[in-house]
């Protein structure tokens, strides 16, 4: 019953957000798309079709209906790819966050409850892993082994938990001090219970705020290293491959790159707009929260 009038109430705000519901809806549409992506592509996304190359949109001269967006240089569907893009995109956007939090979550909770020799041990390999630039990091790890989906969300998962180690640990060292822990300790409850049940719900608002702007930060990320060719590779298809593919053809076939950056764009809106208003929503100091956002 308390889980629906939350779900209820969460309803009422994000309502009355036009940021949040925007944000919403686009997600929404996103994760319909990327899910049922193989019913709704009008064409095979990896086929070359050379008698139809470089066809524009269809509302231009000589486009058709076929390929609402036009084709590329190989006469692949502009459409159809974008909709498969959209897979790899939240893919490598959603899991590659879920490493980088759960290892930052470990991190932080370890270090900031903890403390002492634990502490000075976590945070001085959390600075150490800051001296290393991640894109560079990134750059070479993808240059080293064969680019993958996976090999994305690994090698992206692992230069971003840094972030969420020191949220958190400053969110725990907060929480700790706090009346019912002490309370808790007091009464000889175990650190594992007291972790669980008092710490990590209490931070975890902060913690899915962070998570849902990462995504969008990721998404940026993925399509650039395709773009410079060190994400994933043919025949799987990426928005920021696209771009890639489109590169040459700016000023001729403006078509090839621009449809797919502009569903990087609304995507990435949509995902910050939804995390703005988590923030305001799940921020308890933030009259927001009482409004709904706006």
């Amino acid at each position: 019953m308390k889980v629906m009038t939350s779900f209820s109430k969460l309803y009422k705000l994000l309502i009355r957000s036009k940021t949040g519901l925007t944000g919403f809806i686009i997600v929404l549409a996103v994760i319909i798309i990327a899910i049922i992506a193989n019913w709704i592509i009008p064409h095979n996304p990896a086929q070359n079709d050379l008698s139809n190359t470089l066809l524009p949109p269809f509302w231009m001269e000589g486009g058709s209906t076929n390929y609402l967006l036009g084709t590329d240089n190989l006469g692949r569907d502009i459409l159809s790819r974008i909709i498969i893009g959209s897979r790899v995109s939240l893919l490598v956007g959603v899991f590659s966050v879920l490493l980088a939090g759960f290892i930052g979550l470990l991190v932080g909770v370890l270090a900031g409850y903890y403390g002492k020799w634990i502490d000075t041990i976590l945070m001085r390999f959390v600075d150490s892993f800051l001296a290393i630039p991640s894109i560079l990091f990134i750059l070479v790890v993808l240059t080293v082994f064969e680019p993958s989906i996976m090999t994305l969300i690994i090698v992206i998962g692992l230069t971003n938990w840094v972030a969420y180690a020191r949220v958190v640990r400053g969110e725990v060292l907060s929480v700790k001090e706090r009346d019912y822990v002490r309370a808790s300790k007091s009464i000889g409850t175990n650190n594992t219970t007291i972790i669980t049940k008092h710490i990590i719900p209490n931070i975890l608002s902060s913690f899915i705020v962070i998570s849902a702007l990462s995504v969008a930060t990721t998404i940026i990320l993925e399509a650039s290293l395709s773009f410079l060719g060190l994400g994933i590779q043919p025949p799987d298809v990426s928005w920021g491959a696209m771009l890639t593919d489109g590169r040459d053809y700016l000023a001729t076939n403006w078509w090839i790159a621009t449809f797919p950056g502009i569903a990087i764009t609304i995507t990435v809106l949509g995902i910050i707009f939804l995390g703005d208003w988590l923030r305001d929503i799940l921020d308890p100091r933030n009259t927001l929260s009482k409004k709904g956002g706006v």
